[in-house]
């Protein structure tokens, strides 16, 4: 089973500017994710829906790389993922898709590889699959209603049922859920896949960027030692 990664990103970005091409240890922070995605032997094609053309000149030396010129009515930062993910489809005419951000430097490409395998053999259960990360910790409401414990028993941190957030590493999905589903890349029998905190890290604020950019530097000199 083969898959089209669709990699969308736009020029400029709100809260970290210009996140998309700012250097990260020595390269332009979507070359991480883009790298990863080229050695996932299961994708084929990697489509970059972009509005700029610094993105489009960088990416355009890659294999697998294919640019969609994103079109006016989908430029802007209310536009919803939604919409740049079904012009993408009717665009490219493919079947399976994997939606990932240039915001997830540290994803492995095993990671990748192991879900879409995951998504293959489970295909007759789910309609799709995303990744979350565990939180086991102990979480409230904004008025200060516990949402998963018992203020009066004080159980273990560890001990506490598991709430699973929905991290945006990865959605992976077919162009005939998307279009049943109400033009979602969630369906309505989805699979989860947990992944793991530090592969998680994903770059929302300036203060994530930091955190990341930290983090591959450890893991990099762990590795040439």
């Amino acid at each position: 089973m083969k898959f089209t990664a669709l990699l969308p990103m736009k020029g400029e970005s709100e809260r970290v500017p210009g996140k998309n091409m700012r250097d990260f240890n020595g390269e332009p922070l979507f070359y991480h994710i883009l790298k990863t995605l080229i050695a996932v032997p299961s994708i084929e094609k990697i489509i970059i829906n972009t509005d700029s053309e610094k993105i489009k000149n960088l990416a355009q030396g890659f294999e697998k790389v294919l640019i969609h010129d994103r079109p006016e009515n989908l430029i802007g930062g209310m536009v919803p993922m939604n919409a740049i993910i079904d012009y993408d489809i009717e665009k490219s005419g493919e079947t399976n898709f994997i939606q990932t951000h240039s915001t997830n430097p540290l994803l492995k490409a095993e990671t990748i590889q192991q879900a879409l395998e995951q998504f293959e053999n489970s295909k007759e259960k789910h309609d799709s699959l995303f990744s979350v990360t565990k939180i086991q910790a102990r979480l409230y409401w904004d008025d200060g209603s516990p949402i998963n414990h018992n203020l009066a028993e004080l159980l273990r941190t560890q001990d506490l049922p598991s709430v699973l957030e929905e991290n945006s590493n990865y959605f992976i999905f077919t162009a005939k859920s998307f279009n049943e589903n109400g033009k979602t890349r969630i369906g309505k029998t989805p699979l989860m896949q947990e992944v793991s905190k530090i592969e998680a890290i994903d770059i929302d604020e300036p203060e994530d960027f930091l955190i990341a950019e930290a983090v591959q530097k450890y893991l990099n000199s762990t590795i040439k030692s």
